[in-house]
């Protein structure tokens, strides 16, 4: 049975049943390798999908075909070199090349190295990422408590302020007003000059009988005359009204330790989950925003590169950037119009006594007013006195979360752990 596998990128949604068939049959491994690709990413870059690559052993597919059967002798021409009974040797590199590429090689155990590359969209890639995770629900209720107000139009009303006039409206409604009242003299005038018509053609006209009807009907059009054109009945308004939306914005901090105790292994953790922490939330808001705080004994802020890889470090004073975290805040993001997260790393080194200060900090001004604040402590040493005043936080804070990270390997497991779907 021949086996043929299309290698061209799958644009303009082509083929999107079998496209979706098969990233449910082979979703593990595409998910292992989405997972490993956010290493990879910058922070803010959710714009493009990725492009996975499996192992051709991943997707082969046992077959079935129909075999010759019996037993058959063959004579092959040319041949001086064998004779029955022989072994023939594998060829060298058998075991096959660059799927195609022209190239021949194989690798030095014998496996084929081909590989099959299959580009997944952006939404694919976020979908995989972030399957089964949500926002926590009193983080949910709590957004929907946050809402902006948007003014829309709510059909009309018969007082309001000059400028919201509706020209059209008001003019229907006083043609309406005139027909109704006008109508019927109307009707009766037109039947006077009729019968008038009549009388002068038909028969001599009686002088006082013919006196009577054009009074009358002087007397009609005085009455369809007085009919106003426009009254302050017939005048409509436009009629707005505010309705609240919820916010569709979210800034996200990034506070890290930046001290001595930081290596650039730590910092790269730390990175990946940050990097998490914005795809998922630019998935759940259409705006989202980074900034980014670095501290040793002071706390600044920067740009993404320069918090990740500067190397300016010193001693260790925590309490320094959750000051300018609420000073960003009160300065550039009002609370009526922005969801506040925050995620800090360290390794928990820190001053005893700045440690109380930083619990005090979170609980007088930023949790108040944070939808949910994530520490992660990414060490593998017994943990010192900053860890144990957030423990406290988080046994009286729905919306305060901490974890321990020990390796690059804990990184997602604790991720899906702290924004795991829950299911009613």
């Amino acid at each position: 049975m021949a086996q043929f596998i299309d290698r061209r990128l799958n644009g303009k949604n082509k083929s999107t049943v079998n496209r979706q068939r098969f990233i449910r049959r082979h979703k593990q491994k595409i998910k292992e390798a989405v997972s490993d690709a956010v290493n990879r990413r910058s922070i803010t870059d959710t714009e493009n999908g990725e492009d996975i690559t499996l192992p051709k052993s991943d997707i082969s597919e046992p077959g079935f075909h129909q075999g010759q059967g019996g037993l058959r002798e063959k004579v092959h021409p040319g041949n001086d070199q064998f004779i029955r009974g022989d072994k023939v040797e594998r060829p060298p590199g058998g075991g096959g090349g660059k799927g195609g590429s022209g190239q021949g090689d194989a690798s030095a155990d014998g496996e084929g190295a081909d590989e099959f590359i299959f580009q997944i969209s952006k939404d694919e890639y976020l979908d995989i990422l972030f399957e089964d995770l949500a926002l926590p629900n009193l983080q949910k209720k709590q957004v929907n408590r946050i809402t902006e107000w948007k003014t829309h139009r709510a059909g009309y009303q018969t007082a309001g302020i000059p400028s919201n006039i509706s020209v059209i409206r008001s003019l229907r409604q006083s043609l309406a007003r005139r027909t109704a009242m006008s109508a019927g003299k109307k009707r009766l005038l037109k039947e006077l000059e009729q019968e008038l018509a009549g009388l002068k053609e038909n028969e001599p006209a009686k002088p006082l009988e013919e006196k009577d009807i054009k009074v009358q009907i002087e007397e009609l059009r005085q009455n369809i005359k007085r009919v106003p054109f426009i009254d302050t009945f017939d005048l409509r308004y436009k009629n707005y009204e505010k309705r609240p939306i919820p916010s569709s914005q979210a800034v996200i901090f990034c506070l890290m330790d930046v001290s001595g105790s930081m290596d650039q292994a730590t910092k790269d953790i730390a990175k990946r989950f940050y990097v998490l922490l914005y795809m998922f939330l630019n998935r759940t808001y259409e705006n989202v925003e980074v900034v980014f705080i670095r501290h040793h004994t002071q706390a600044k802020e920067v740009d993404e590169h320069e918090f990740f890889y500067s190397q300016e470090t010193g001693g260790t004073i925590v309490s320094s950037a959750l000051k300018l975290m609420d000073e960003i805040v009160k300065e550039r993001y009002p609370t009526n119009q922005w969801n506040i997260y925050a995620a800090q790393a360290s390794d928990g080194d820190n001053w005893a006594d700045d440690s109380p200060r930083c619990k005090k900090i979170l609980t007088e001004d930023i949790l108040p007013i944070c939808q949910y604040y994530s520490y992660i402590e990414i060490t593998r040493r017994s943990h010192q006195s900053l860890w144990h005043e957030y423990e406290k936080l988080q046994n009286e804070y729905d919306s305060f979360a901490m974890k321990n990270i020990r390796t690059v390997e804990d990184i997602f497991p604790v991720f899906r752990e702290l924004f795991q779907k829950e299911h009613s």
